[in-house]
């Protein structure tokens, strides 16, 4: 791969998990999420504008943007395609694995076991997605998977809140935090922009160092 995702993130923890259900959706959530300060967010292929989305929200300028729940080797080309600088996946596929080395960007598989991060690791990824984290055990299933692979970087995701930041990135393990909250389908079909800022904001001044 040409770079690492810590590379991309560029030191931001806080990974905003999107899905949008239209294009006409995408400036405006990019201008909240910017007026909130991350430098990055995941949009999820769950919608069948997810390709223009990223499109659009590249275009933006103002955040790094990647392709979350990426099934398929062909999810992968339309992202990259469109612009996604990174791919994240619920599970490990070695497909997806393979379509993103080719592609020259980086790929962060899902594992919610110790034998799914080993297969990750043979395939020489070391940053991975702990999915879904919370209803998996939270931070207690985060400290057992990291105490035996010590050089694995984890991006919780899943059921992830607010109020868990803190305890998610005080783990050494821990690069990013992946969370929904802070722009859900239904704060973007009723235009809540200004609440997206606020939660974004918030959010950031919960990650800062």
């Amino acid at each position: 791969m040409t770079t690492n995702l810590a590379t991309v993130l560029a030191g931001s923890r806080l990974l905003p998990v999107l899905t949008v259900p239209s294009v006409a959706s995408a400036g405006p959530l990019a201008d909240a999420l910017a007026a909130g300060g991350p430098r990055c967010a995941e949009v999820a292929f769950r919608t069948p504008d997810a390709s223009r989305v990223v499109k659009a929200m590249t275009a933006h300028g103002a955040l790094t943007v990647g392709a979350g729940t990426v099934l398929t080797a062909q999810q992968a080309e339309q992202a990259v395609a469109a612009g996604a600088r990174f791919l994240v996946s619920p599970g490990f596929d070695e497909e997806v694995i393979g379509a993103a080395c080719k592609l020259g960007v980086p790929v962060v598989p899902g594992v919610a076991t110790a034998t799914e991060l080993m297969r990750a690791l043979k395939a020489g990824i070391d940053t991975v997605k702990l999915f879904p984290a919370e209803p998996l055990g939270g931070t207690g299933m985060l400290r057992a998977l990291a105490a035996p692979f010590p050089r694995v970087r984890f991006v919780p995701t899943g059921g992830i809140g607010p109020g868990h930041l803190a305890a998610y990135l005080g783990h050494p393990s821990v690069l990013a935090v992946g969370g929904s909250w802070i722009a859900t389908p239904g704060h973007l079909e009723r235009g809540e922009y200004d609440e997206i800022r606020r939660l974004t904001a918030e959010a950031v001044e919960r990650t800062a160092p």
